[in-house]
């Protein structure tokens, strides 16, 4: 078994900080980094890229609508043109700075509500997809069975399968909305859902139901109660039960 552990990183703006990177680029090994839209500013974006390679995590562009006052959980009305240009624009200021500090951006996961809007929306997936197009070889992180994975298939785009080791289901595999019980899980229950989603691909809801959650990367995220800890531990628990850690990319 191999699974990829990943974090949304770099999530801070001016004198504004948002986690540890640092120590948790110490654990992760891919890291979905914030490219100025709905957090991160050039500067935080190199120093997060700097860290990522002295540390061998690989680079990827968590790109968003552009709404910073909202950290980009708010749904925007643009054209497919406008988000195709948007997140093409992203994902170039991104990997100009990962290749200025020795690497490259190797694959791309929406946030925040445009994780969510492309995942259902199959026309806001298709714009999503349409700016890796022809920017040679880049991969697809996000939810199985969505909108972006089959506009990904369409695309040639490789599409990478994800779950979440901090955040609830819902019975139909859908992360419950943030801001209703259950959304956020403690670090104890993500540390069982964690190996339970690596290990058997299932976890369980709040009322009890399992779900099958079947990913090749599960996601700590870096803005969640003592998040180093949770990712120390879920990666630690993963290794004595066998599961090789490593990237998908």
């Amino acid at each position: 078994m191999v699974i990829d552990l990943n974090s949304d990183l770099g999530e801070g703006f001016g004198a504004w900080t948002m986690g540890d990177d640092a120590a948790l680029l110490d654990i992760v090994t891919s890291a979905n980094i914030a490219c100025g839209f709905h957090a991160g500013d050039p500067a935080i974006m190199r120093r997060t890229c700097d860290l990522a390679v002295a540390n061998g995590v690989r680079i990827g562009a968590h790109i968003s609508y552009r709404d910073l006052a909202g950290f980009g959980r708010r749904e925007l009305a643009l054209s497919p043109a406008e988000l195709t240009a948007e997140s093409l624009y992203q994902i170039g200021a991104l990997d100009a700075i990962a290749r200025a500090a020795g690497d490259r951006v190797r694959y791309v996961k929406p946030h925040g509500a445009l994780y969510h809007s492309a995942a259902r929306d199959e026309s806001v997936a298709a714009a999503v997809v349409a700016a890796l197009t022809g920017l040679g070889d880049l991969s697809l992180l996000g939810p199985a069975g969505s909108a972006l994975a089959t506009a990904a298939a369409v695309a040639g785009i490789p599409f990478h399968t994800e779950g979440f080791a901090d955040r609830g289901y819902t019975p139909a595999a859908t992360l419950v909305p943030r801001g209703t019980a259950g959304a956020l899980l403690s670090p104890e229950a993500a540390l069982r859902q964690a190996v339970s989603i690596a290990v058997s691909g299932r976890t369980s809801t709040a009322g009890g139901e399992e779900v099958r959650v079947g990913v090749r990367s599960l996601c700590v995220h870096g803005d969640s109660p003592d998040a180093v800890h949770m990712a120390r531990t879920i990666r630690q628990a993963l290794l004595d039960r066998g599961v090789e850690v490593r990237s998908f990319v």
